[in-house]
């Protein structure tokens, strides 16, 4: 194949030891280059996966073969064996379509993801290293450390939003009606058809599919007592068939029954999302050329796009995503003068994680957090203001919520779930509600409004009835 394919420049950024410089139209190269490395990360993908479509084109054009790197590190934030499994049994599927289009997939387990990327550089005389994007500090901290030791040009593809972060805003955006005009008005310049990578074919006959992710898990230092879910399947696969099944049986009323709990009609693609199996993108053109109930489609790209989105921006320019500092300074002043008001019910980090508080509604959607990797996105907010509500300070809580979440989410250590966190805990992207105690004027729900919205007694027998077999331990 001769030609490249076409994707937008505004997705790229160079990477330089002083920082992220938009690109300037054309990729520099290292001379005397053997290869162009994708070191891959958020978006673990083949298909419709822009960071790898540059390098098809780099390749194309400079007459250099692709290696694919990942490096995986031992441990990372609160992540059990669970989010491992998925992972990297995920990624097992990733190789082998790799190996289909010639592409040698290595992975690469260090703690010291940035050196390895220098290493593995220079071991194979990369000319070009290209990554995808992520908000996260760690991941910006193991680019930086890449970026100054790397002896070639070092390149930044956003294949994880629709619009790239880096484009649409340069600032901490407000709240959602801050960031939505741009979304719309930009929406159809990024929302195009993803280029065949089919079309490409390198010539490296040799390839063979040697990763065992059991193998793999073995080498880990993580928790090995939060266990794997058959909740959902890892790989872009079964990412693809969830979202086929979610348009031909839930779309049509999802605008009506996402925020039932009992009804399960939400498309559950946060685990895929999370781990890149899949595009938002992807998702958004597939949700978009439905016949379908416009509510319903707009409400979930409003949620697929502008709010993602949202998330991605937030961790992106606030480096204080995870802690107090990061709120508002509206919100950190109210709960500063709340600090001293009596809780009624106050509980430890090990008693909210054995789902063991006086209230049964908050118990049953830990337990569904636990059992299945995921809790319903409308019992996630109601859980964490209730971990506000039970205990002594802000930062106990946001520091407990962030722990569960992460240990037992699929997609938790996402910018989705921090920034859910400082919504429910800290306000952001929210406006001042009526003040009362331990809340100050951040907004407040209690069991009563559940009920109102659906079938609280349904939600706790579903989810109670599996309480004594929960062996945390």
């Amino acid at each position: 194949m001769n030609e490249t394919f076409a994707i937008d420049p505004r997705r790229i950024h160079e990477i330089t030891d002083s920082g992220y410089v938009q690109f300037s139209g054309d990729f520099a190269c290292k001379e005397g280059a053997e290869c162009i490395v994708y070191w891959m990360s958020r978006d673990q993908r083949i298909h419709d996966n822009w960071a790898l479509i540059a390098c098809m084109n780099h390749s194309i054009k400079r007459r250099l073969p692709i290696r694919i790197l990942f490096t995986l590190v031992p441990e990372f934030l609160d992540a059990t064996l669970r989010q491992y499994h998925f992972m990297l049994h995920g990624l097992e599927e990733v190789q082998k379509q790799a190996i289909e289009l010639g592409i040698p997939f290595d992975l690469i387990v260090d703690k010291n993801p940035g050196k390895s990327v220098i290493a593995f550089a220079e071991k194979h005389k990369a000319g070009i290293v290209i990554t995808d994007f992520d908000p996260l500090k760690i991941k910006l901290q193991w680019k930086q450390i890449a970026s100054i030791g790397l002896q070639c040009p070092f390149y930044e593809v956003d294949a994880h939003n629709v619009i790239p972060a880096r484009f649409i805003s340069q600032k901490t955006e407000f709240a959602a009606y801050t960031l939505r005009p741009k979304v719309h008005r930009l929406l159809d310049q990024f929302l195009v058809p993803f280029p065949d990578v089919q079309l490409f074919k390198q010539a490296n006959i040799h390839l063979v599919s040697n990763y065992s992710a059991k193998d793999i898990l073995k080498s880990v230092s993580v928790r090995r007592d939060i266990q794997p879910v058959s909740t959902f399947s890892p790989g872009p696969n079964s990412a693809m068939d969830a979202l086929r099944s979610f348009i031909e049986h839930k779309l049509e009323a999802y605008g009506e029954k996402r925020n039932d709990p009992n009804l399960g009609n939400v498309s559950d693609m946060s685990p895929w999302l999370h781990f890149g199996n899949i595009s938002s993108q992807t998702i958004a053109l597939k949700i978009k050329a439905q016949e379908s109930n416009k509510e319903s489609i707009d409400s979930y790209l409003e949620e697929l796009i502008v709010r993602k989105e949202l998330a991605d921006n937030y961790c992106l320019y606030t480096s204080d995503y995870d802690n107090f500092n990061g709120f508002h300074n509206w919100a950190q002043t109210s709960l500063n003068a709340h600090r001293s008001d009596i809780r009624e019910y106050t509980y430890d980090q090990s008693q909210f994680e054995s789902a063991e508080t006086h209230d049964p509604l908050w118990n049953a959607a830990q337990i569904e957090m636990m059992n299945t990797g995921k809790m319903h996105g409308y019992m996630r907010m109601y859980w964490a203001k209730k971990i506000l509500e039970w205990t002594q300070t802000p930062e106990e809580a946001q520091s407990i919520a962030i722990y569960l979440n992460d240990t037992y989410e699929l997609d938790g250590r996402d910018a989705n779930g921090y920034t859910g966190i400082a919504w429910s805990i800290g306000g952001v992207h929210d406006r001042a509600w009526f003040e009362r105690p331990i809340f100050g004027k951040i907004r407040y729900m209690n069991a009563n409004g559940c009920k109102s919205k659906f079938d609280v007694k349904r939600y706790i027998a579903k989810h109670s009835a599996n309480q004594g077999g929960i062996s945390l331990f």
